[in-house]
């Protein structure tokens, strides 16, 4: 099993940034990839970013490209989306994924 806990979301004004992380535990030799969703009320979950968990390119939707970095610090097993430029559309829950696996994700709420 793999267990996912986010953390960082929070409340933020129109053009401000947050930085998510995604702390990972159990068996994370068996992951492939890791990504980020987001979920907006009254809408489905969403692509956000990804990238393959042995290395290689990160992937972005549109929306988010140019104004989210997601990152990885092997030794402390956490993924991180550093998200700058934030617009009150980006207002979500936001998910950590681990192939099949999820977290219960941390909300964002940004202002206008």
């Amino acid at each position: 099993q793999v267990q996912l806990v986010e953390s960082g979301g929070g409340l933020v004004q129109a053009g401000g940034s947050l930085r998510l992380s995604c702390a990972v535990s159990g068996r994370t030799f068996s992951i492939y990839a890791m990504a980020w969703f987001r979920q907006a009320p009254g809408k489905e979950r969403e692509f956000v970013a990804r990238f393959a968990y042995g290395g290689g390119s990160t992937y972005y939707a549109d929306s988010v490209k140019g104004r989210f970095t997601m990152s990885r610090d092997n030794a402390k097993n956490t993924v991180y989306l550093q998200m700058n430029s934030l617009k009150p559309e980006d207002t979500a829950v936001y998910y950590c994924s681990a192939d099949n696996h999820w977290g219960q994700g941390t909300q964002v709420t940004v202002s206008s």
